[in-house]
């Protein structure tokens, strides 16, 4: 059973109103952090180019600290395959990504990773990002809704298979691990039916 820390369920809080579009992986965490050996640290590189370049900038303002939601603009997480890019988002805190749309290998290093990705049309977007400068809001992953304290509701499609993983907390080595009755019993039948493929076994000549 994975940790209740790492499931999916309703994610509230602050929401970073981001709204750049075309934010690619390079952008979300500059190639130098690439040279790490651990995960932890990368949120000091999140945006690293943004925070650097403009002191003033959303992510540093002290009311976003440790907000669990990102709301970006169309074609996030676009370019190189990064993985350290979600990583670097989870470092900083960030539990669910909204925008119109997801670059496809940014979006499944995320699902990878824990983050809920949440892709809704760019007039809720928009007004999602309105709210966000000064009011929470709120992703509920099984009822699959983003709401806000002002009875705004906007519903979002997800994969049934990405659904269940998120809201159990389950990565590959666990969805691999739910499998590991029907495992032992391929690996008898093969040792019974094909027993030279066991290992170990010596093939006379």
């Amino acid at each position: 059973m994975a940790p209740a820390s790492n499931k999916v369920g309703t994610v509230e809080g602050r929401a970073i109103p981001f709204g750049r579009k075309n934010v690619d992986t390079d952008v979300i965490i500059p190639a130098r952090w690439l040279k790490t050996v651990t995960r932890e640290g990368l949120g000091r590189g999140a945006f690293e180019t943004i925070r650097d370049g403009q002191p003033d900038n959303i992510f540093d303002q002290p009311e976003f600290a440790g907000a669990p939601i990102l709301i970006a603009g169309d074609n996030f997480g676009c370019g190189s395959s990064r993985e350290h890019a979600a990583w670097a988002l989870l470092d900083l805190g960030l539990k669910a990504v909204i925008a119109p749309s997801f670059s496809d290998i940014f979006s499944g290093n995320a699902f990878k990773n824990g983050i809920l990705t949440v892709a809704l049309p760019q007039h809720a977007v928009d007004r999602l990002l309105e709210v966000a400068a000064t009011d929470p809001i709120t992703i509920d992953l099984e009822a699959q809704t983003v709401t806000t304290p002002f009875q705004d509701r906007f519903t979002f499609e997800i994969d049934p298979f990405r659904k269940h993983c998120l809201a159990e907390g389950l990565d590959e080595i666990d969805l691999t691990l739910s499998r590991e009755a029907a495992i032992a019993a391929h690996e008898a039948r093969l040792a019974a039916t094909m027993p030279w493929l066991a290992r170990g076994t010596v093939v006379a000549g």
